[in-house]
């Protein structure tokens, strides 16, 4: 688990708004005694009073504090204690007034301690959370609403009662929109899922975008080193022989076997005139007119090789008679 660290300016900011906190609650634990004093006139009730009230609210917010810092859940006892004890000492102001103005006065008067002392709470445990990066009460809420989904939809699915399963199924649903909620680091890692997959979704447009030009690049790198590493036998099946070669012409002059093998220096341009090669022309003729309309481009070779049907060296020799532009 990650430690972080509070800076001292977040120190100050946070010591700065505690001193407030802390005043108020004091001042509003103050203004009960003196109206529990006023009221019954004796000391010693007034401050059983505040004890019993902002006191006691005082107290389970440190509670709460404590076990947070534990990495512990606070228990519902008090969980429901700030809540419950502001409430009871606002209603004990209202009962000891005498007229309206006063209930309103004795009413409020605990207020600014029960606020207080939760307000300190709740900010001691965001320190905790900020620093330890974990929430111990939003993995409370979210394990009793999954321990309470799994319960619903295993009830909706096997309980022998029709009614029963509906009501499951319906509760299900609810609890389904809990899921997570208040949970940060969940929300944290969905928007880091989804910041992987636009990079995925960015990065496979980009390759599809600037790709299709290398692999034509790669067919002409491919064509010179097959003209100067000399010829290939065909991978694809067999097709009509050609006519055969023209007589060996002398040293000084390239035969026509050479060229037609790939040593001469028209190697790849050279097409024989036999009706096989003329039919593959014919076809190649019409893939690259597809190619040209759809990429502005000559028809890749390894197209014609599977199109086609042919080895590598006769592909080169169709695409040196293909138009170059529409």
């Amino acid at each position: 688990m990650t430690t972080r660290t509070l800076t001292k300016g977040q120190i100050g900011i946070l010591a700065a708004a505690a001193i407030p906190m802390v005043a108020t609650g004091a001042a509003g634990a103050y203004g009960t005694y003196t109206n529990i004093k006023a009221e019954f006139g004796r000391a010693e009730t007034a401050l059983g009073i505040v004890a019993a009230g902002e006191g006691l609210a005082l107290v389970l917010a440190l509670v709460m504090v404590g076990l947070t810092m534990l990495g512990q859940p606070s228990p519902a006892p008090v969980r429901i204690g700030l809540w419950a004890v502001p409430i009871a000492a606002s209603a004990v102001g209202l009962a000891l007034a005498d007229t309206l103005t006063e209930a309103v006065i004795y009413g409020m008067s605990p207020m600014g301690m029960c606020v207080s002392a939760e307000g300190l709470g709740l900010l001691a445990r965001r320190i905790v959370v900020h620093r330890t990066g974990v929430d111990m009460e939003a993995q409370r809420r979210n394990a009793a609403t999954m321990q309470r989904l799994a319960y619903h939809r295993a009830r909706a699915a096997k309980h022998p009662s029709k009614r029963v399963r509906w009501y499951s199924e319906r509760i299900s649903w609810r609890l389904a929109r809990k899921v997570g909620v208040g949970d940060a680091e969940l929300g944290v890692h969905l928007v880091q899922a989804q910041r992987n997959r636009m990079s995925a979704g960015a990065d496979a447009a980009l390759a599809g975008m600037l790709t299709a030009p290398a692999a034509d690049a790669f067919d002409v790198v491919a064509a010179e080193a097959v003209a100067v590493a000399g010829p290939q036998p065909d991978a694809a099946p067999a097709v009509p022989a050609a006519p055969a070669l023209p007589p060996a012409q002398p040293a000084s002059e390239p035969s026509a076997a050479a060229s037609a093998a790939g040593h001469g220096p028209d190697a790849v341009r050279e097409l024989h005139d036999a009706d096989a090669d003329a039919q593959l022309l014919e076809a190649a003729l019409r893939l690259n007119e597809t190619a040209l309309a759809e990429t502005g481009r000559v028809v890749p070779l390894r197209t014609l090789q599977s199109e086609l049907r042919i080895g590598q060296r006769r592909a080169q020799r169709i695409q040196a008679q293909l138009p170059k532009s529409a």
